[in-house]
């Protein structure tokens, strides 16, 4: 009985590693469908749900876009005052966010905070250490690996921020060579960090991209006499031209399905973008307001 019950129990675990595995990057990728969202900011993925994060709440949806549950209030239990929040991701069951106080292309305040994924209810903070020299926060993500966080700095994105989730402190940071230009949203799978940048232009539809850059080797620097203490250099490269949007727009937060390896970026379309805030809509192109969408890509080698 217990040889069958050992075989069993075998079984039961090697289908769970065929349903949900670690996130793998591909080289080649179709549009699959694309799904409307509320949020315009940022997206993460667990096993059975999409979590989509606009500026001031979070939603999250099943994987057919059926909304399930929203948070309209994040800020509220927030010591230090916020009234952005930027892209996202999920881990162990918490959905990291990267928050700040933004207004007309600056920010304060920023704050990684830790929500519930299955309510979306706030559950603490990660304080910013100023002395990294980051002045904004866009793009967020988990190195699983390492349990590190990353943030990344649409004003200036030359460099992005690493911190640990063991202790809270920051931990170190990279520079991005080439440097991204406004970058949005970060993801980081097979020790690579994907970075989606706003570089298009909308107005002259010239697509938005991402890019890649290996982060094998992050050694701790932190803070000395008030001053971050080192960064290591990453060297990025083109990952792909996001040149299937319906229109270009505003491209914003990725991640990558941990069921089947699906890559899904989070696009706005339909409105002037100017320092960072959306304004006027595209009326000689029939659009009224703004409209977010998932774009989701089938991994094919």
């Amino acid at each position: 009985m217990n040889l069958k019950r050992n075989i069993l129990v075998a079984l039961l675990l090697l289908c769970v590693g065929i349903m949900v595995h670690a996130q793998h990057l591909g080289s080649d990728y179709r549009l699959k469908r694309i799904i409307p969202v509320i949020g315009r900011q940022g997206i993460a993925i667990d096993e059975h749900s999409y979590y989509v994060s606009d500026s001031k709440a979070l939603y999250k949806y099943d994987k057919n876009g059926i909304l399930l549950t929203a948070n309209k209030n994040p800020f509220i239990e927030f010591k230090l005052s916020a009234n952005h929040i930027g892209d996202i991701d999920v881990w162990n069951g918490e959905l990291y966010a990267g928050v700040e106080w933004f207004e007309d292309g600056h920010a304060k305040n920023i704050q990684i905070a830790v929500f519930d994924a299955n309510s979306l209810q706030f559950k603490r903070v990660v304080q910013w250490n100023v002395a990294s020299g980051q002045a904004e926060v866009s793009g967020i993500a988990i190195d699983k690996k390492r349990k590190m966080v990353w943030m990344s700095d649409w004003s200036d994105s030359r460099y992005v921020y690493c911190y640990s989730l063991e202790t809270g402190t920051y931990y170190t940071k990279m520079q991005c060579r080439p440097t991204p230009y406004w970058c949005q949203g970060l993801f980081i799978a097979d020790n690579m960090m994907l970075f989606s940048a706003d570089d298009g232009d909308s107005t002259f539809q010239i697509p938005d991209c991402i890019y890649c850059a290996d982060i094998s080797y992050v050694p701790y620097s932190g803070v000395k006499e008030g001053h971050a203490a080192g960064a290591i250099a990453g060297k990025l490269n083109l990952f792909r031209e996001m040149n299937d949007f319906v229109r270009t727009g505003e491209i914003e937060g990725l991640s990558i399905d941990p069921v089947n390896d699906d890559l899904v970026v989070l696009n706005n379309r339909g409105l002037q973008i100017v320092n960072g805030m959306p304004k006027e809509p595209y009326k000689e192109e029939g659009y009224s307001s703004e409209i977010h969408e998932l774009y989701i890509y089938e991994k094919l080698k």
